[in-house]
């Protein structure tokens, strides 16, 4: 199947889309919120580690990479014979690479420990399950 073949077989409803990525984006959001709150219960943050000093730096960070994921699934259902298994390949990738840090550099910075580590991987592993789930299940192209 060509490329304009693709596009005209299959159609996408682009409001439900923008309704299903901003709740992707807020649902992330918001699960990181719960990530780093239930975590400062479990491990006590050392207010040293300007990382987890306070929760706006979660919210900042998975605000941008939400809504960057729904903007380059967007892009892969318009340009994308199977948007969903490209979405996961490349959310994959993206999310290993932003391990990198958590294993590398922040045991550097003063005020990590492990405790603290551990509860930002799990940050990592809350937003991208929400951010390639919800637009993967709960958007698909629509037959013409």
């Amino acid at each position: 199947m060509s490329p304009s073949v693709s596009q005209e077989s299959r159609a996408v409803n682009w409001g439900a889309f923008a309704r299903v990525g901003v709740a992707t984006v807020v649902a992330a959001v918001i699960a990181n919120v719960l990530v780093y709150f239930v975590g400062s219960a479990i491990v006590t943050y050392d207010p040293e580690f300007v990382i987890l000093s306070n929760v706006s730096g979660a919210v900042i960070f998975t605000l941008l990479s939400a809504i960057g994921a729904v903007l380059v699934y967007a892009a892969l259902l318009h340009f994308s014979r199977n948007p969903a298994r490209v979405f996961i390949i490349i959310s994959a990738v993206v999310f290993v690479v932003t391990l990198i840090p958590d294993f590398t550099y922040i045991p550097t910075v003063p005020g990590a420990s492990d405790g603290q580590t551990t509860i930002l991987v799990l940050m990592h592993v809350a937003a991208a399950i929400v951010i390639v789930r919800m637009p993967t299940t709960l958007t698909r192209p629509q037959s013409r």
